[in-house]
């Protein structure tokens, strides 16, 4: 599938979210800039680094759900971020070879590492598509050309409704991207709260913006929920990405974190 246009420089004097988070998990393409701002957060967050294995833990626990149980095997995962350890296409592949993941972001550097997304399985088929998050047609036409955008296909948005920052503008595009969907399809968010620990995490929302791209939005569960836009969760419901269904090993030893989680159907 072609790829999109890419944009011609890669700004290494400002940090970018990708390359922060990619620094949290352990990841190793970042810059100076990335990882200085990533620790000036950790050193009064550091709970900043269970967010980032939580919300990466929840994606394994949601893809193993929607493969196993509702035997879904196609992905639509926009906002990706750099490829680290138990990508979307990993997972999904390693439970059906058959699966088809296609990957949505707008950082040339994500770009730049796109044949390591894009080594799948023999079987199924892993792309990916250079655009944003705000220009859901592209996005969609893209997807098309790996996607059968007639059967069930689960979107995945972890970590990218909060780059986003009018309650409106993220309701939009979730009505274009939905409606685009089939029932029995699945949409998967991941956002970071506000109301776990108030005071910090609007610290780390200061740090942030001050100087890393794009800008952060931290929302209620009550605003995270109307993302769904009214379609019926899977039990919990919304709930701190590390509680949405731990594995049995883990109940009652989990803490909450500042992230909160759901997984939702089409019907």
């Amino acid at each position: 599938m072609p790829l999109h246009p890419t944009r011609p420089e890669i700004d290494t004097t400002v940090p970018h979210n990708a390359r922060i988070w990619n620094h949290w998990l352990g990841g190793k393409d970042n810059y100076p800039v990335d990882r200085e701002l990533g620790e000036q957060i950790r050193a009064f967050f550091p709970e900043i680094v269970d967010n980032a294995l939580a919300d990466r833990a929840f994606l394994v626990r949601a893809v193993t759900h929607l493969v196993r149980e509702e035997g879904i095997d196609q992905f639509l995962d926009i906002g990706t971020g750099l490829p680290t350890h138990n990508n979307t296409h990993e997972v999904a592949q390693f439970l059906d070879p058959r699966a088809r993941v296609v990957y949505t972001d707008n950082d040339p550097l994500v770009l730049a590492h796109a044949r390591a997304l894009l080594v799948g399985t023999e079987e199924g088929r892993t792309d990916y598509v250079d655009a944003d998050l705000t220009d859901p047609d592209t996005i969609l036409e893209a997807a098309a050309c790996t996607l059968d955008l007639e059967r069930p296909v689960a979107l995945m948005l972890l970590g990218v409704l909060n780059f986003v920052g009018e309650d409106a503008v993220v309701r939009d595009i979730m009505d274009r991207l939905l409606d685009a969907l089939v029932p029995g399809s699945f949409l998967v968010i991941a956002h970071p709260t506000d109301e776990i620990d108030h005071e910090r995490a609007h610290e780390v929302a200061e740090a942030w913006n001050e100087r890393g791209t794009p800008l952060l939005t931290m929302r209620s569960a009550e605003r995270v929920r109307s993302f769904f836009r009214g379609l019926p969760m899977l039990e919990p419901g919304l709930v701190s990405c590390s509680l949405w269904r731990p594995e049995a090993t883990e109940v009652g030893t989990v803490r909450p974190v500042a992230e909160y989680g759901g997984v939702a159907r089409k019907g």
